[in-house]
């Protein structure tokens, strides 16, 4: 069947490929599609069938009522698979079938009898799904006009058990197959998987993973040039979709990869079910029926080293063991004393850590096997901890393996770093580490409550996935909005160029908050909240945005509230991340002030709040590179009020100052109450904001305020301000007319020094200060520091306006994604 010119294509196809008439019909059109030089296609049983069959030889052996029902049902079931596919074209294949049927009550009847379940039916019953998916499948070829032939494989593979599973006869094997070969001379086998003989002939399985291994074994026999895995997936994934819904198809792995994903559950093959093509170097691919377009996934000898991790997987429901003592310091032979007492317990251990003072060995073992490993370590060191040799053999559940896999970790330094990077930034805590000499895997222990949150970090934190922040925002007023704008324009270019998904995931307003796991339409956010009867509640919403399956989770508050300033540090401490442009934290009671910052610290997230003082303008950002950098402040100073900017860079005198403020009202310059302006405490906020960004511990109240509302006027309703605006024209004048005297302008100023020195106040200033010659609208930021002493370092630009408040708590944003990994 076979030539050095002409070597075969083995097909394997799992049950849900052959699950009905329609699916076999595709198996048979796909493989005649194939310009293969001939084919061993071997097939699972029907979905389904081979749980049928087990669960029938329990029924029958406890004697149950219904497995006869049960047993027609199947028989049916294949007969009328066989009528759909073959009509009058089933070739006695109906009859056949009805017989062995016939033959299989009597053998459950007979179990029956036994009252018990014998091993030997059990291997008998349990494999004939794939006889008969076999036989129609071959049926369906000669019904049609092509060559094939049936290949049981109980009359061609011999095996036997081992401590590793069912091994092969290779010998008796081959001879078997010469055998048969040399009585089915053609193009096409049709074998059936899962099946086999031992060396004494009784039937056997081979287990979990059989018809896989079936495969990969009759791909080997027949020298096949290389195995198609055929399954209802493209291909095998670089991480489980269920948990990172961006895993990405791999188009290839290497032997020693795939086996390192199949060690910790990914959908990967069987490493035994490899073992036959890795030894004799045949490629397999694993490729999806429902879609044979695709190329899948080749698993084969050639390595490829980019990207340096190709896949990341799970392993939960999972304990910890740990012994410690300073006996077992400088003892030989004390892990091989773990080891044999788990062994004589039957416990296999998943992955063992030990650190280089010898004074603890940790191992992770399968959960339901915990309590018996924990028993026999404390018989195996009884002595020893009788004598306090060994201090404690202590058993810790709900551990979870993550495994970080590929050949392009294999020299290349700093994947270790960006592996532990990943879940620090995510807040997972790794309770034991593992890497092989080989350095294609790195293997943590971690909580099993932490295990998506860490897959999804790390598959992102080496790209293999955008980096996902989680955002709920609060306040979508005129910032708020702005901000949900420029998301909903800038996110899909983030996520194409920058691997960053931004996904709005909560948004609250001061009575209403709605949710969405997935993300909130953008698009619609102006309507979100009107279409929402949930009530705002600030700890449902914060427990929402920090979803325990996403590695990161930020707050936007865009609100002015100072109760919502008052949750910032539990926030924090919780690893939230907060952003805002409200100043309510950052100039507020000190003590909550330090809160937030100790916050920020033990929590390790971050608290940004660029937006507070100058907008969109790099004010902050420029304050803490010169302190980071080793500068010494020595003044800032500036112009930090857009209105109070406007208004003195139009008053010269020649018109009342009254006049320019309903001006500026009109034009939507000020506050609703224009007091708020005039007053000078939203100013005195921001001075407060830079002098404790410069290491200052200054209060509101310790900031001197010069307040242009006369004391008559402060306590009046707006329209009575609004109607008496004039009794502020009389003193302004007056010092206008003074500056002017002096050759100088008027300017709205605030003012702090390194001593703590702080005062908001109208001041004189040459026409050729930076103050006088802005924009009218312009804010104008200016630091005098020990490298700025004699021409300070001046920031300009709009101070106000929701669209560049808006793009200032932007750039907060995209800084904080940066920091946990985005790659922008």
């Amino acid at each position: 069947m076979t030539t050095p010119q002409a070597r075969p294509v083995a097909h394997k196809f799992g049950g849900t490929s052959v699950q009905n008439a329609e699916r076999l019909a595709h198996v048979g059109r796909l493989l005649l599609e194939r310009d293969d030089p001939s084919q061993i296609v071997v097939v699972s049983a029907m979905k389904g069938v081979t749980d049928a069959l087990i669960g029938l030889v329990h029924a029958a052996a406890r004697n149950a009522e219904e497995w006869p029902a049960d047993l027609a049902a199947l028989e049916r079931r294949h007969l009328e698979t066989v009528q759909a596919l073959l009509g009058e074209r089933e070739g006695g294949l109906a009859t056949a079938l009805r017989a062995e049927f016939t033959e299989l009550t009597d053998i459950l009847r007979a179990q029956g009898r036994i009252g018990a379940v014998s091993v030997d039916i059990l291997a008998l019953v349990s494999g004939l799904g794939e006889v008969w998916c076999a036989r129609i499948l071959t049926q369906w070829f000669r019904g049609n006009g092509h060559d094939a032939h049936f290949l049981d494989a109980r009359d061609v593979l011999v095996v036997e058990a081992d401590p590793l599973g069912m091994a092969v006869d290779w010998a008796a094997s081959t001879a078997r197959l010469d055998l048969w070969l040399a009585s089915h001379p053609g193009k096409r086998a049709i074998a059936t998987g899962f099946v086999a003989r031992d060396v004494n002939g009784r039937a056997v399985t081979l287990g979990r993973n059989g018809s896989d291994y079936s495969g990969a074994i009759f791909g080997a026999l027949f020298e096949a040039s290389e195995i198609e895995i055929w399954t209802d997936v493209d291909g095998v994934l670089s991480a489980d979709p269920r948990r990172v819904h961006e895993a990405v198809l791999l188009d290839s792995l290497s032997y020693a990869e795939a086996c390192e994903l199949a060690y910790f559950g990914a959908k990967v093959l069987h490493p035994q079910t490899m073992a036959p093509a890795v030894a004799r170097g045949i490629p397999l691919v694993i490729r999806n029926t429902f879609n044979p377009a695709h190329p899948g996934t080749r698993i084969e000898a050639a390595r490829s080293m980019v990207p340096p991790v190709k896949g990341l997987t799970t392993a939960t429901g999972l304990a910890l063991l740990n012994i410690e003592g300073t006996g077992m310091i400088g003892v030989p032979g004390t892990a091989e004393r773990v080891f044999a007492a788990l062994q004589r317990a039957d416990v296999s251990v998943v992955m063992i850590s030990q650190g280089s003072s010898e004074h603890s060995i940790c191992c992770v073992v399968a959960g339901e096997r915990a309590d018996a490993a924990l028993a026999a370590l404390r018989r195996a060191f009884q002595h020893e901890m009788a004598t306090s040799q060994i201090q404690d053999v202590n058993l810790e559940r709900g551990i979870a393996v993550l495994a970080a896999v590929g050949e392009g970790m294999v020299g290349t330094p700093g994947v270790a770093a960006r592996f532990f990077g990943a879940l620090a930034r995510a807040k997972v805590n790794v309770r034991a580490i593992a890497q092989g000499a080989s350095e294609r895997n790195i293997s943590a222990a971690i909580a099993e409550v932490d295990a998506t949150r860490a897959l999804r970090a790390v598959h992102a934190g080496f790209y293999l996935s955008a980096q996902t922040l989680s955002v709920g925002v609060i306040g979508p007023g005129q910032v708020g909005r702005a901000l949900l704008a420029q998301l909903a324009e800038s996110a899909p270019r983030l996520r194409e160029r920058a691997r960053l998904d931004l996904r709005l995931r909560a948004l609250a307003g001061s009575r209403r908050m709605r949710f969405s796991e997935t993300g909130l339409p953008l698009e619609r956010v102006s309507t979100l909240l009107e279409e929402s009867s949930e009530p705002m509640s600030i700890e449902r919403f914060a427990e929402h945005v920090r979803a325990e399956h996403l590695p990161h989770a930020v707050i936007i508050d865009c609100s002015a509230s100072d109760e919502v300033a008052q949750h910032y540090a539990a926030w924090l401490a919780r690893g939230i991340h907060v952003i805002t442009p409200n100043k309510r934290a950052g100039s507020g009671p000190i003590e909550r002030y330090r809160a937030v910052r100790a916050a920020e610290t033990d929590g390790g997230t971050r608290f940004r709040y660029e937006a507070t003082v100058g907008a969109g303008l790099p004010v902050m950002q420029t304050l803490r590179d010169l302190l980071d950098t080793g500068d010494e402040l020595i003044a800032v100073e500036g112009t930090l009020s857009g209105t109070l900017a406007y208004l003195f860079h139009r008053y010269d005198g020649n018109r009342p100052f009254s006049e320019l403020v309903r001006e500026a009202a009109a034009l939507g310059y000020t506050e609703p109450d224009p007091r708020d302006d005039l007053g000078g405490l939203d100013v005195a906020r921001k001075l407060v904001i830079l002098a404790r960004e410069a290491g200052l511990d200054l209060a509101l109240d310790q900031v001197e305020v010069e307040s242009l509302v006369p004391d008559a006027l402060a306590q009046v309703t707006r329209e009575e301000f609004l109607a008496r605006l004039e009794e502020l024209d009389a003193a302004l004048a007056a010092r206008v007319a003074g500056a002017r005297a002096n050759g100088r302008v008027l300017r709205h100023v605030a003012r702090v020094d390194a001593q703590g020195s702080a005062r908001v106040a109208v001041v004189e200033l040459d026409a050729t200060h930076p103050f006088a010659v802005a924009r009218a609208t312009d804010n104008v930021v200016q630091f005098t520091t020990r490298r700025y002493r004699d021409n300070p370092l001046v920031v300009q630009g709009p101070g106000a306006g929701p669209e560049v408040t808006a793009a200032g708590v932007f750039a907060d944003l995209l800084r904080l994604a940066a920091s946990i990994g985005a790659r922008l």
